[in-house]
């Protein structure tokens, strides 16, 4: 990363100014730390991180498009939202123009090892995130079994009672059978969508309505009165039903037909260096394109988003199999088992440290202790009487809040907890070594953990991986051979894929070249369907 913004954000009138000039001297000094020059600031002054609807931060996830920032910075997670998914959905948004999200003050190290762990220890996660499950919703299973609502965003036509339970809200319900009964009949999504957003009307997460939440809505068994929680609870009739079983039924069979010649059409492609890969000319993010001829063929490149939006740069599209390839090949041949050697040791350095960092651990305590206030203030409100929609609504977020800290803190006692020797962690990175680079999936993964920004130039390409030292840059250069090759290969590309190359047309070898500075060696075969490209180090 090399620029960024500052967002910061307080919630309430009786916060002062001095809370957002406190956040924006810390971030600063995590700049002047990390070497990232902050460009400008985005401030949200009495606005709750519960809404999307903040002027500011909008403004900066649109500036984001036009590329002139690699990072957010922000004091905490939570200033830049307390909604977990307006987080996720904004944090994609971000990460699809090349932006992250940093906190100043929380989280794994942000030094390439930490980058590196984290993914180690994401291999972990998914027995953690089970026993974390048992404990911290063992509550929620208990009302679940009584069919009450558990907590996020209620869904759309249902409103919630003093009780917790669900009820039918008749205005909201009105816009559910409006859509059922539309859809049975024949109406496009894009034709309900337009009259639904024509009419003023909003989804349950208060946005305009858009084909996601549509889909969501139709496939929603609630609204024939099934209540379901996690995998284990369901049960019929347990609440209020506003749309009948039948009509229901006829919704499902048109959506699973539809589904199928929609899934015929088009086939995904993931752009697996989103968020990596920059200009080299300009140091914008470029991001994922694709354009399909009138035969159905289609070609997935990456464009310069400072090109795309304000049309100022030069640079030439990648395509999107020569990059990711090329990647993918040359990382795969640089490992070898002395630099996994020293790979293991740096992020074993990093494990160890923040194993032993309580300031993490201190500082979402202190959050949970403010939370658990908030719900003592809120619930004497309650027993005084004072019962309105919004001390509701403050209710159900302050409980929605208490259970996301406590998770958040049994996940870093987890990793504190959690001790990985050099010898395993050298394990773990050796996978990358003998992998299939034909995989989709071994290859985000080896992307995501051991590439941290590619920087494609029109001669050369620059790749830096997440370990720190003299050795974690490699160059390769004319990289116009190695563009041909693969251009000499292509068919026109395939249809419904997003690939325009016909692998065995470079199957055997090409000659190889030498480049005059004795730095790299081109040699091209098929290494398990990838073309691999063979940098050579001088004095090697």
């Amino acid at each position: 990363m090399k620029t960024a913004v500052i967002y910061a954000r307080y919630s309430t009138d009786m916060q002062t100014e001095q809370s957002i000039e406190g956040q924006i001297h810390v971030c600063k000094e995590y700049a002047k730390k990390n070497n990232l020059t902050i460009i400008e600031n985005y401030i949200d002054r009495a606005v709750s991180g519960k809404t999307e609807n903040r002027p500011q931060f909008l403004r900066m996830v649109d500036d984001s498009k036009n590329g002139c920032f690699n990072a957010v910075l922000v004091y905490k997670v939570d200033r830049f939202s307390r909604n977990k998914y307006d987080s996720v959905y904004y944090k994609k948004k971000l990460r699809d123009n090349g932006v992250r999200v940093v906190s100043a003050t929380e989280g794994i190290s942000d030094t390439p090892e930490g980058v590196l762990l984290e993914s180690l220890l994401e291999g972990m996660a998914e027995f953690y995130s089970r026993e974390l499950a048992q404990k911290t919703l063992r509550g929620l299973h208990q009302s679940a079994l009584k069919c009450k609502f558990t907590g996020g965003h209620v869904t759309l036509g249902y409103k919630i009672s003093a009780n917790k339970d669900y009820e039918i809200d008749e205005v909201n319900a009105a816009i559910v059978r409006f859509i059922f009964e539309s859809y049975a009949t024949g109406v496009s999504y894009g034709n309900i969508i337009k009259e639904l957003n024509k009419r003023g009307h909003k989804s349950a997460a208060g946005r305009n309505f858009g084909n996601n939440s549509l889909n969501s809505i139709l496939s929603n068994k609630k609204y024939i009165g099934v209540y379901e929680f996690m995998d284990d609870v369901f049960i019929e009739d347990g609440i209020p039903a506003i749309i009948d079983k039948e009509l229901f039924k006829v919704v499902q069979n048109k959506m699973a037909l539809n589904k199928k010649r929609s899934g015929r059409a088009k086939a995904k492609i993931n752009y697996l260096l989103s968020g990596k890969l920059y200009c080299g000319l300009c140091g914008g993010s470029m991001v994922g394109q694709s354009t399909t001829n009138t035969k159905g063929y289609t070609t997935a490149y990456y464009e310069c988003n400072v090109k795309k939006r304000v049309k100022t740069c030069k640079k030439k599209n990648v395509r999107k199999d020569w990059i990711e390839g090329l990647v993918v090949s040359e990382t795969m041949a640089m490992l070898t088992d002395e630099l996994i050697d020293y790979i293991a040791g740096r992020v074993y350095e990093v494990c160890e440290r923040d194993r032993n960092n309580e300031g993490i651990i201190n500082g979402l305590t202190a959050n949970l202790k403010e939370v658990e206030t908030r719900l003592k203030n809120i619930s004497k409100a309650i027993a005084q009487g004072i019962i309105t929609d919004t001390t509701k609504n403050m209710l159900l977020e302050a409980e929605e809040d208490k259970i996301y800290y406590e998770g958040q803190i049994e996940k870093e006692k987890f990793i504190n907890k959690t001790v990985l020797t050099k010898e395993q962690i050298a394990y773990w990175i050796s996978q990358f070594k003998n992998g299939d680079p034909a995989d989709e999936e071994f290859r985000r993964r080896l992307i995501e953990a051991l590439i941290n920004s590619v920087y494609v130039f029109d001669d050369k390409i620059v790749i830096t991986y997440n370990y720190s030292g003299d050795s974690n840059k490699l160059t390769l250069e004319n990289i116009n051979s190695s563009l041909n090759a693969f251009k000499n290969g292509k068919n026109g590309g395939s249809k419904g894929a997003s690939s325009g190359v016909k692998l065995s047309d470079i199957a055997g070898f090409a000659p190889a070249k030498l480049c005059k500075a004795n730095k790299c060696v081109f040699v091209w075969g098929m290494a398990s369907a990838v073309p691999h490209f063979i940098s050579h180090r001088k004095g090697e």
